[in-house]
C-alpha cells in the first residue's frame, strides 16, 4: 500500500509540475515525455530506489496494458483534433505515407538492425516491426503548443498527426509478420497473416470503430436534443467511448487501437468535435495527466544492464535508425505529398518520426508472444534515443523554420 501511495503521489507531482511549466518545457529541449523519463529512472532501482515496480508483478506486463491505455487516449484525442473532414480530404497523402512509407521504415529499421547486430532477418523484422510506426504520444509534443502552432504549417502539423494516429494499429501486420513465422508453419503463418490478422483483426478492428464512433455521436446528438444531458461532458463521452472500443475490441479478437482512432474520427462526424475548444482543451489535458505515468514506469524498469550488454553496436544502431529510418524514405514520397511544399519542410518531417509508446507496447507485445527479448532491448534503446534526439530538436528547429518562413516571405 506504501509503493502505490508513493506512486500516485510521484505521478501527481509529476503532472503538476508538467502543467505549470508547459510553456517552459515546450521551449526547451526537455520535452516532457523526457522529463517524466528520467523522473523514474531517479526514482528507480537505478536511482533513489523509492519505488520497485519488480514488486508490483511482471513489469513488461504492466507496461504493456499501460502503453494500450495510454496508446487508445491518444488516439482518440489525435482524432478529435484534426478537422473532421481532414482524412477524407488528404487521403492520398496519408495512402502515401501508409502504403509506402511505413513499410519502407520497417524494412529499412530490419535490414539496419540485421546489418549492424549481425542477427538472422527474422529476429531483426521484430525490431523492425517495433519501431516501424510514428509515435503518436511523442509527436503530440511536437506538434501542439505554442511553439509549433507559430512555427510550423498547419498542413505538417495536421499530416504528422493523422499518420502517427493510423500507422500505430496499421503497425500491427507488420509486427505479427514475424512473430508467426518464428512460431508457426510457414503455410499456415501467411494463411493466418492474410485472412485472420489483415481480414478480422484490421479490417473488423476498423468496423467495430467505426460502429461504436457512428453509434455514440448519434446517441450524444439524441441525448442533448431531447435534454436528457444535465451536465454534457464531451470529455467524459469521449473517454467512456475509447475505453469501450479498447475493450470489446479485444473481446472480439481484432485490433482495438486502430479501432480507437477509427471510432474518433467517425465520432467527429457526428458531433463535430473540433468545434468544442474548451473540452478540446480539457481533452488535451487529460492526455498529458494519462501520458506521464507510461514514461514514468518506463523508465522505472528500462533495462540497463542488456543496453550495456549491446555494448557499442547498439548505440550505432540506434544513431543510424534514427537518421535513415525515415528520412530517405520520405524525401523519394515528396512529389506526392502536397504538404511537403519546400525542402526544409520535408527535411523536419524526415526527421521528426519519433519512436516512443508505441514501440513500449510492440516491443512487451512481441516479447511476451515469442520469449525472445531483442525487439524489448534495442526498442526500448532506440526510444530513449528517439526522446532525447527528438526532444532535443523540436524546438530549436521549429523556431529556425518559423525564422525562415517569415524571412522568405
Amino acid at each position: 500500500m506504501e509503493q502505490l501511495n508513493v506512486a500516485l503521489a510521484v505521478v501527481g507531482g509529476l503532472v503538476l509540475v508538467v502543467g505549470l511549466l508547459s510553456s517552459p518545457l515546450d521551449r526547451s529541449w526537455l520535452s516532457a515525455p523526457l522529463f517524466a523519463f528520467l523522473f523514474g529512472v531517479a526514482l528507480g532501482p537505478h536511482g533513489l530506489n523509492v519505488l520497485d515496480p519488480m514488486a508490483w508483478g511482471d513489469g513488461k506486463q504492466m507496461l504493456e496494458q499501460t502503453a494500450r491505455l495510454t496508446l487508445g487516449i491518444s488516439l482518440m484525442g489525435i482524432a478529435l483534433r484534426l478537422p473532421p473532414s481532414y482524412p477524407f480530404v488528404h487521403w492520398r497523402s496519408l495512402l502515401v505515407l501508409l502504403a509506402a512509407g511505413m513499410p519502407a521504415m520497417f524494412l529499412i529499421s530490419s535490414l539496419l538492425t540485421h546489418w549492424v547486430m549481425g542477427w538472422p532477418l527474422l529476429m531483426a523484422l521484430l525490431v523492425g516491426g517495433a519501431i516501424c510506426a510514428t509515435d503518436p504520444v511523442v509527436a503530440s509534443s511536437i506538434v501542439t503548443g505554442g511553439v509549433a502552432k507559430e512555427n510550423l504549417p498547419e498542413s505538417f502539423r495536421h499530416l504528422l498527426s493523422s499518420e502517427s494516429g493510423a500507422n500505430d494499429g496499421l503497425a500491427y501486420p507488420l509486427v505479427l509478420l514475424p512473430v508467426l513465422l518464428l512460431t508457426l508453419p510457414a503455410g499456415d503463418a501467411w494463411f493466418d497473416w492474410f485472412v485472420t490478422i489483415w481480414l478480422w483483426e484490421v479490417g473488423g478492428g476498423i468496423l467495430i470503430g467505426v460502429a461504436l464512433g457512428w453509434a455514440t455521436g448519434r446517441a450524444l446528438q439524441w441525448s442533448e436534443e431531447r435534454g436528457y444531458l444535465d451536465q454534457p461532458s464531451f470529455l467524459s463521452i469521449t473517454l467512456a467511448l475509447t475505453l469501450l472500443v479498447l475493450g470489446l475490441g479485444e473481446l472480439l479478437g481484432t485490433n482495438s487501437i486502430l479501432g480507437v482512432f477509427a471510432a474518433g474520427l467517425a465520432f467527429d462526424q457526428e458531433v463535430g468535435g473540433k468545434e468544442r475548444s474548451e473540452e478540446d482543451n480539457v481533452q488535451e489535458a487529460v492526455n498529458i495527466l494519462l501520458t506521464m505515468p507510461i514514461f514514468v514506469l518506463f523508465g522505472l524498469i528500462a533495462p540497463w544492464a542488456e543496453w550495456r550488454a549491446l555494448g557499442p553496436q547498439g548505440v550505432l544502431l540506434a544513431l543510424l535508425i534514427l537518421l535513415l529510418r525515415r528520412l530517405p524514405a520520405i524525401l523519394l514520397l515528396k512529389p506526392w505529398l502536397p504538404a511537403m511544399r519546400d525542402l526544409p519542410i520535408t527535411l523536419i518531417m524526415g526527421w521528426f518520426g519519433p519512436i516512443g509508446v508505441s514501440a513500449l507496447y510492440y516491443a512487451t507485445f512481441i516479447s511476451s508472444r515469442t520469449g525472445y527479448d531483442l525487439a524489448w532491448t534495442v526498442g526500448t534503446l532506440i526510444v530513449v534515443a528517439s526522446m532525447l534526439a527528438h526532444g532535443m530538436t523540436a524546438a530549436p528547429l521549429a523556431y529556425r523554420y518559423g525564422r525562415w518562413r517569415r524571412g522568405k516571405g
